[in-house]
């Protein structure tokens, strides 16, 4: 058995952290569905930007949306969700198995928003509206300013893809912000089935603290944080808060394992796969890890409820000079702030290629 198989029976379900037009014309994307047991798949701005400049896939569809009117980010939105409503179509039936536990695709809302609550409820509206499509998750942002719009898009009946945590904290706060959005549509008389999955990065852990760690520990940090986390996720759904609104017809706010692509040369390609496996998560990885766990990939078997060893590893990592809290709080404000770079980025590809078209020239 495929050790991608093997997750998948775990309990856990696969997700490709990308998403190209060419995956979706040539079959690549239904033969991971088929052969790797994929069933699910997330974007971001850099996706996409890397998407649209990697070939010519698009040009058609920016030249006749350009020539239609469009251009900046309701263009972009255009292309992205043509691409999203077809993977959406492809994971239809694994939607409809699961009962809305899997099978999903998610768009982000503009990175311009992640400091502006009123504007992120706004496009996570917009973004539901014009999706059409019943398995696609808004990404919002887990900052300070994104939790209350989760909180108020949950209520509003969007599901939510909760994006850019990096602690256990910060998961706790989105947790919390969830159950407060389904509390408050059974107190007005609507149910309690709104999908969410609250996405926790990984590998940009190591990367930031390996410098500063003994050999003997590097690439420990973001196993040790998922460990402590993955315990908070198992307490909540115990808790008699969450079997209230279980009891009511609610669904887990399931964990996502994001960014477990890994960075280090020096360690292996599957680290943050065979580390991560646990029943009722989400792992969504790079196609190239994807691929790499197909290969050649080894469960480590299943991660401990009890967070195993994380406490003693966080202990010796802050022990090293790393403070974590601090740490964490820099690593969601670099991934914003990155999110907008690559936002700038892909408008700004939108328009070069768009003109390029429009005077009869190859982008």
């Amino acid at each position: 058995m495929k050790a991608t198989r093997q997750l998948h029976e775990l309990g856990q379900s696969l997700w490709l952290d990308n998403i190209t037009r060419t995956l979706l014309d040539d079959g690549t994307l239904a033969r991971y569905i088929a052969d790797l047991s994929v069933t699910g798949l997330t974007s971001n701005p850099s996706i996409f930007d890397a998407a649209i400049g990697g070939g010519d896939a698009y040009d058609a569809a920016i030249q006749a949306k350009s020539q239609a009117g469009l251009a900046g980010e309701e263009l972009f939105t255009e292309l992205a969700l043509e691409d999203l409503r077809r993977a959406a179509d492809l994971f239809e039936p694994v939607f409809k198995a699961t009962n809305h536990v899997d099978g999903w695709v998610s768009m982000e809302v503009s990175p311009l928003l992640a400091a502006d609550t009123a504007g992120t409820i706004a496009a996570a509206k917009l973004i539901h509206e014009q999706g059409q499509r019943d398995n696609l998750f808004v990404k919002i942002p887990g900052t300070p300013e994104g939790v209350p719009a989760i909180e108020e898009a949950i209520f509003q009946g969007i599901p939510v893809n909760v994006t850019l945590l990096f602690s256990c904290a910060h998961y706790q706060a989105v947790a919390e912000a969830y159950m407060r959005g389904l509390e408050r549509r059974l107190e007005a008389g609507l149910d309690a089935k709104v999908a969410s999955v609250a996405s926790l990065f990984i590998s940009r852990w190591d990367v930031a603290a390996n410098p500063q760690l003994p050999d003997d520990m590097r690439n420990t940090l973001g196993i040790a944080v998922g460990r402590q986390t993955y315990r908070a996720y198992r307490e909540l759904l115990a808790s008699p808060r969450w079997q209230k609104l279980a009891a009511a017809g609610a669904q887990p706010q399931r964990l996502l394992w994001a960014s477990t692509g890994t960075k280090d040369p020096d360690a292996s390609d599957t680290l943050y796969i065979g580390a991560f496996a646990a029943p009722d998560t989400i792992n969504t990885m790079p196609e190239k890890t994807l691929l790499a766990f197909a290969d050649h990939g080894e469960l480590d078997g299943v991660m401990a409820v009890d967070g195993g060893d994380a406490d003693a590893v966080l202990a010796r990592v802050a022990a090293a000079g790393v403070d974590v809290d601090a740490l964490a709080l820099k690593l969601q404000q670099d991934g914003a702030a990155a999110f907008v770079k690559s936002w700038h980025q892909l408008l700004q590809r939108l328009v070069d290629k768009a003109g390029a078209l429009s005077n009869g020239s190859r982008p």
